[in-house]
């Protein structure tokens, strides 16, 4: 008798996309496919049209290979309720939605799990990424806003209610810049896309020097776009990318005070940036760590770069089924 071989389906959930694509325990990608998560003003309409584009995908696969999970990330996921709470970005939730309970009711044989992104992320990270072999370590994901998963002894803290975790909402400037979160001076704020063009317009404000970012309107600025400019010596970029890395290697020192991790790994579209995140970020995490933990903990840019929001959500299903046995 043939054994057949696992795959399990990520699926990522995004404001504007949801991508999803199956995966075996190798890493293996083996199909995948998206539709406009924004297209749908209700959850049961928008289950119809991930579930018809999930079979249509399958239907491609031959009897050799067997369906074990579906591992879902998403904004603001319960993972021990199974459910999707309060996500102010997604246009169809509407207080809490009881998502993999309404998964069941399409895929009633194939068991669902769920957390956020940046959970996923770290789960991910662990089971395909540079995290395999680690115990204690913590990812920060960089991209609209920043979030974080923090694992111990080979599980991530969920923390008593599941949502464990949200470095991006620590204060570190009281009364500093609004969050969307509705407080004032979360890290956030500071340390993602939108931070680094609000900084980069403060930096307009302290330094007179010209600068091809003065002729750009807030609206239209980006990260790459102050990114590129840093590259080719803008001082105003420059010190924007400086008080970026600053704010986030002061952040990290009190994780690892806290936590003692093995290393810190960063991911998501502000970590492209490169030395402009990551060398700072380690000046100023050493220069405020406990002196007990100097030069002990490594940031090293995540291992999980084409179709990692997938990988992280499939990997979840892997680790799910491990903790069972």
């Amino acid at each position: 008798m043939v054994m057949k071989k696992e795959i399990a389906l990520g699926i990522d959930i995004g404001g504007t996309n949801t991508v999803f694509g199956l995966v075996d325990r190798a890493g293996s990608y083996l199909a995948g496919g998206s539709i406009p998560t924004d297209k749908y003003a209700d959850v049961g309409g928008y289950l119809q049209a991930l579930y018809a584009e999930i079979e249509k995908m399958r239907s491609f696969l031959d009897e050799q290979f067997s369906f074990v999970g579906i591992g879902i990330g998403a904004p603001n996921a319960n993972y021990y309720k199974g459910t999707i709470e309060d996500a102010v970005n997604l246009r169809w939730n509407n207080g809490i939605v009881p998502f993999c309970d309404m998964m069941k009711s399409y895929f009633p044989q194939i068991p669902s799990f769920i957390t956020n992104d940046a959970n996923a992320a770290a789960i991910g990270e662990m089971v395909y990424g540079g995290a395999r072999g680690m115990k204690d370590f913590v990812m920060v994901t960089l991209g609209t806003g920043l979030g974080s998963g923090f694992v111990a002894n080979g599980k991530l803290i969920y923390g008593h209610d599941g949502f464990a975790g949200e470095l991006g909402h620590i204060i570190v400037t009281p009364n500093g810049r609004q969050c969307n979160c509705g407080r004032r001076g979360c890290l956030e704020t500071y340390v993602s896309a939108p931070g680094v063009r609000r900084t980069v317009f403060e930096m307009m404000a302290v330094y007179n020097d010209a600068s091809a970012l003065r002729s750009v309107p807030f609206d239209a600025m980006t990260s790459k776009m102050a990114a590129e400019a840093a590259g080719k010596g803008d001082r105003i970029a420059i010190a924007a990318f400086e008080y970026t890395s600053e704010m986030l290697g002061r952040a990290l020192a009190t994780v690892v005070d806290i936590t003692s991790p093995e290393a810190i790994f960063i991911f998501g579209g502000l970590a492209k940036a490169g030395d402009l995140i990551f060398r700072g970020a380690k000046q100023a995490m050493e220069s405020n760590v406990l002196s007990t933990f100097a030069n002990k903990v490594k940031i090293l840019p995540s291992q999980l770069t084409e179709n990692a929001a997938i990988y992280g959500a499939a990997a979840l299903v892997w680790s799910e089924l491990d903790n069972k046995k």
